[in-house]
């Protein structure tokens, strides 16, 4: 079946400092406490489905296959974060037993989809290569928008023989990146269907890109990356509703504009493999009811410690506290003083003018005779104070009591998880509220208790799990993994091994022990 997957790259910092995971643990059973399924080379297959290795000086995490369905996105993105909280924990407790710190830096995150077009039916104008070249010029505006931060540095495309990959930043907010896997897929899977990859089609169809500019070469592996300095001036630091952008048609339009046009056009095949919720919230973000990361003040901190400061079921302190962010950018700072730097500059000014009156009142008054009276002096016009209130009582410090601090003010951040569409009277809505699973708290900014597994996905927790498989009379226990779509497994009889795919795996799901 079509699949998607997803990797995530991590650096990782030991005591405050940067090292390279493989020559300090070798292998990631180093710091795990329980016993996996072997993987090729020195990778392990996780309890939670997907697996971990080290690559190039980084942990690298990496989810399952899953079958392309709808909420399939939404499934990938979960699996993803599963795998870091697992490696998380298994993290902080080597960190209890050997007294050190750990802290995994976020580096990148990588959209696997499959291409599954036979050879047959490719030729120069449509196969992989053309296909990622296409891409490279049609996912960076909508994709920065949704996935990217204002350090960030290119969206790259990647084809790998039977999928394409899409290199971009990590994003640490687990609804932001649902978001931008749907973005993704959904565009992705589209363009494959196109009789042609030529660059030609987006002189015809509804798709903004910035003129001028080109794909380059891909830093690692076959590919191509666009980066900010292919721009005329870094997409990722200009105001993304300023309309600066000139078109392949010659018109200006904003960064949003471009990416909310070129998300519609998608928008049958993106509604096709997400959910509802993420849906809605691409959207949201990209006609600007929602904030963008390139929006805010800088990075968000949760890049800088994942799995602490982020993890499956919270919502960034950037995004949820976006109001108090962006009030930071404004002249007026009311969180702290009243008048704004332009009040204040203007007070300054008006006491620099009463100060230079009064010192020329001083220097001339002594041409004026004995009998003269000087002008009086300026004077900088005083405030009234306030009226004392009624009733008011005035206390001694020796007999003051402690006061209780003013409540703090309640987030603008709307709670998605207990917003209802339904009246609050309505018997739709009461109904809801009786039901018992509406009384948990369920600390999750996505509503995955109604997310079901894939196939796939059950396919690998049984092979995790520890159960044993009956067939034909015998029974036979995982012992390794192959790839992604194989499975090693061994005879208890006489010890013999078989390699079983997924797929014959999946018709057998009611033969586990």
């Amino acid at each position: 079946m079509p699949v998607i997957g997803m990797e995530s790259e991590f650096n990782v910092w030991l005591d405050g400092k940067e090292i390279d995971p493989s020559p300090y643990w070798v292998h990631p059973s180093a710091f795990i406490d329980r016993p996996l399924l072997p993987r090729e080379k020195t990778s392990l297959q996780l309890p939670t489905g997907g697996a971990v290795y080290f690559d190039r000086g980084v942990i690298e995490v990496v989810t399952p296959v899953i079958e392309l369905a709808s909420h399939s996105t939404a499934r990938m993105v979960r699996n993803l974060w599963e795998q870091i909280g697992f490696v998380r924990d298994q993290l902080t407790i080597w960190e209890k037993a050997n007294g050190h710190t750990v802290r995994l830096k976020a580096y990148s995150s990588h959209y696997n989809i499959s291409y599954e077009i036979p050879k047959h039916e490719q030729n120069r104008h449509r196969n992989e290569k053309a296909l990622a070249l296409l891409l490279a010029y049609i996912l960076p505006v909508p994709v920065m928008l949704v996935a990217s931060n204002r350090r960030s540095t290119g969206v790259g495309v990647r084809p790998r023989g039977s999928r394409i990959e899409i290199t971009v930043d990590f994003t640490p907010d687990p609804g932001l990146m649902i978001a931008a896997a749907t973005l993704i897929v959904g565009i992705v899977r589209e363009v494959m269907t196109w009789p042609s990859y030529d660059l030609s089609v987006l002189k015809v169809l509804p798709i903004p890109v910035v003129a001028g500019v080109v794909p380059g070469k891909h830093t690692t592996r076959k590919g191509w990356l666009t980066k900010d300095f292919h721009y005329p001036r870094s997409p990722y630091t200009c105001d993304v509703n300023a309309p600066i952008w000139e078109t392949q048609f010659g018109d200006k339009r904003s960064l949003r504009q471009m990416a909310t046009e070129t998300a519609w056009f998608f928008r049958k095949s993106i509604r096709k493999f997400s959910d509802p919720f993420s849906f809605r919230l691409l959207f949201a973000i990209l006609e600007g009811r929602a904030p963008s990361m390139l929006e805010l003040v800088d990075r968000p901190t949760a890049y800088e410690d994942v799995g602490h400061l982020c993890r499956w079921g919270m919502v960034i302190h950037e995004l949820k506290n976006y109001e108090a962010e962006m009030s930071l950018m404004q002249p007026k700072r009311e969180t702290f003083e009243e008048p704004s730097i332009d009040d204040y500059v203007h007070e300054r000014e008006a006491a620099r003018t009463v100060h230079l009156a009064e010192l020329d009142s001083v220097t001339s008054s002594a041409t004026y005779a004995k009998n003269e009276i000087p002008p009086a002096p300026l004077r900088a016009p005083r405030r009234r104070p306030p009226a004392p209130l009624r009733n008011a009582s005035l206390t001694r410090r020796r007999s003051d009591t402690p006061g209780r601090l003013i409540p703090p003010r309640t987030s603008p951040y709307l709670d998605r998880r207990g917003t209802s569409l339904l009246p609050a009277k309505s018997p739709a809505a009461n109904r809801r509220a009786r039901v018992d699973r509406r009384k948990h708290d369920y600390t999750v900014p996505f509503p995955d208790r109604r997310l079901t597994r894939s196939a796939y996905e059950q396919v690998f927790l049984k092979l995790v799990s520890g159960s044993r498989l009956r067939m034909g009379g015998d029974i036979y226990t995982p012992i390794g993994m192959k790839g992604w779509y194989h499975a090693v497994f061994r005879r208890e009889s006489d010890g013999a091994e078989r390699l079983m795919t997924i797929d014959e795996l999946l018709g057998k799901m009611k033969d586990w022990l």
